[in-house]
């Protein structure tokens, strides 16, 4: 019986130690050997206190009591205790016995529970004051935690998706939850209408894994209104910014073919001289582009860029604007004068878009300016000292226009200090990848779209057309394409070019063969069917050029002003 006994107490992972009536030990078991180093042969008979000198053994022999569930510390560790007096059959105290467990173990594990509690505490803050959307399904796809900005953009309440499947909320597009759940992947920027007001969003999640075992997933929405609220917002205060100053960088200039490289290289070096540059290419190649980074790179950045269209001023307003005039200096001028762009710019950098436009009169005044660095307002005879740097630019053929008599060489001279030929767009193929991604990039703000790529299909049909509008008729035919997808299709194909980039050229011959269906009218005179004609094939010409003035003169071989001219006169309406 007492091996029985022996055995048992031997084998519990409670420590048991025993004295007698004088406080020497009579049993100490395995489990009180491991708690405090000691072995039982070198206790055992040996007073209690010179084992552990902080036992409470000796008091509970004196005092009979028992004392349960105390803590106590031994050599750095932590026990929980209980002691009890031994007593025969007529009551008296003949022993005592402790049993005690090391409690270290679990200190820790309560500490690192606490620690968890107060993580969880603080994840839970996090997670019910983001204002992101954020839900959570477990591994079969079934919800088990939203936050209070998921309830607000989607309109359900926790009762409406805790416990329900994550397919519950959505009214069109494909869970995140279910995707995440069935690919073990994340996703991101997944457009979807959830919810009973059908709001538009932008969704992620990512799976949930525990030791390598998928536990759920997580996701966050996003609103796409005010996703495009904000960047309508941002858009507006770049715009305001943009009216301040010029508005681009080379940075903004998409360009890696040899010729783009070398206009760039050219336009750098310009930048850093005090020189007026002539930029030089066919209508959309980007020579306003190239005027602002100019300024933007020049010791003028930080002054007034002033922007000028020669053409779409009328000739005769054009000086008046240009170098502003005197109080009086003609019927219907402002009281006090006005200031010139001229004088505006100082300081600064003037570009004159479309210089070769200018009459032959204003011409006379701009060289004045070019070679004396004054100006003299309409009216007036004070000569104003201006410190401009001046950068002009010109699709047309100044050389052809002096032959003519419509330019002056001298001014030619002068302007043509530091010439920069912008190659056009069919020049320069292979910049068309690296443009096109641009376009999309960019439509894709405006238009609230996700298209990544255009096909190789679609590319190539692209690159084998003209360009006759170069970079700005390219952004043109981007667009409508991209209109013409799915919101769902990511890849622009070649079905979704649009139409008349394919029938340019033949809506070109019929619009040769217009003359064959002219009509007469009662009492029409030549004059007038010559108007009517001439107001139809201009605004055929402007459609197929997609308004573009400059193109669409250069293809009825008339200046940019007489088309001007010729709109207004016809009243024409684009």
């Amino acid at each position: 019986m007492l091996k029985e006994i022996d055995v048992i107490l031997n084998s519990t992972h409670d420590a048991t130690i025993a004295v007698d009536m004088n406080g020497n030990i009579t049993l100490f078991n395995k489990a009180a050997e491991k708690i405090l180093g000691f072995n039982e042969k070198d206790v055992l008979g040996k007073h209690i206190e010179e084992i552990l000198p902080s036992t409470r053994l000796p008091y509970i022999l004196e005092t009979g009591e028992s004392e349960l569930n105390r803590r106590q510390i031994v050599s750095d560790i932590s026990i929980i205790t209980s002691r009890m007096p031994v007593k025969d059959e007529q009551g008296n105290t003949i022993g005592a016995v402790a049993v005690f467990r090391d409690i270290s173990e679990i200190m820790d594990l309560n500490d690192e529970i606490y620690k968890l509690k107060e993580m969880q505490s603080l994840l839970e803050g996090i997670f019910h004051s983001t204002q992101d959307a954020i839900s959570v399904c477990d591994e079969n796809g079934i919800g088990v935690l939203i936050n209070p900005a998921y309830t607000q953009l989607i309109g359900l309440s926790e009762k409406d998706i805790i416990g329900k499947p994550a397919t519950t909320d959505i009214v069109q597009g494909e869970s995140v939850h279910m995707k995440v759940l069935r690919t073990k992947k994340p996703v991101k920027d997944v457009r979807l209408k959830v919810g009973p007001r059908n709001k538009e969003v932008v969704a992620g999640a990512a799976p949930i894994i525990v030791d390598g075992v998928l536990k759920g997933s997580v996701g966050v929405l996003h609103d796409l209104t005010e996703i495009k609220r904000l960047n309508s917002e941002l858009m507006q205060a770049k715009q305001i910014i943009r009216n301040l100053e010029a508005k681009y960088t080379f940075d903004d200039i998409i360009g890696n073919d040899e010729l783009m490289i070398t206009a760039m290289q050219k336009a750098k070096q310009a930048a850093l001289t005090p020189a007026t540059v002539l930029l030089r290419g066919e209508s959309g190649t980007g020579k306003e582009l190239f005027a602002h980074a100019i300024h933007n790179l020049s010791y003028r950045k930080y002054n007034q860029f002033v922007r000028v269209n020669c053409a779409a001023i009328s000739e005769s307003l054009l000086e008046s604007e240009l170098f502003g005039y005197e109080e009086g200096a003609f019927t219907g001028a402002l009281k006090g004068g006005k200031i010139g762009l001229f004088e505006q710019a100082h300081g600064g950098t003037i570009f004159l878009d479309e210089i070769g436009e200018i009459p032959l009169s204003t011409q006379v005044k701009l060289l004045r300016v070019l070679q004396e660095k004054e100006i003299v307002r309409v009216g007036g005879a004070n000569h104003i000292n201006i410190d401009v740097r001046v950068i002009a630019a010109t699709n047309a053929p100044l050389e052809r226009a002096i032959e003519e008599g419509r330019f002056r060489e001298d001014l030619y001279y002068r302007l043509n200090v530091l010439p920069i030929h912008i190659p056009p767009l069919r020049k320069r193929k292979n910049d068309f990848y690296h443009l096109i991604l641009h376009l999309i990039k960019k439509f894709n703000q405006e238009y609230g779209r996700s298209v990544e790529e255009v096909d190789i299909e679609a590319l190539n049909k692209l690159k084998t057309y003209d360009w006759p509008g170069n970079v700005r008729e390219l952004q043109n035919i981007i667009g409508r394409s991209m209109i013409n997808m799915k919101y769902s299709e990511t890849i622009i194909k070649e079905e979704h070019l649009p139409k008349l980039f394919y029938n340019d050229k033949l809506q070109f011959n019929k619009d040769s063969r217009i003359s064959s269906r002219i009509k007469y009218e009662n009492n029409e005179g030549l004059k007038e069917i010559m108007d009517r004609l001439e107001r139809e094939v201009i605004t055929s010409a402007l459609k197929r050029n997609n308004g573009n003035r400059t193109v669409t003169a250069r293809e009825l071989q008339v200046s940019v002003r007489n088309l001007y001219y010729k709109i207004e006169k016809y009243a024409i309406e684009i």
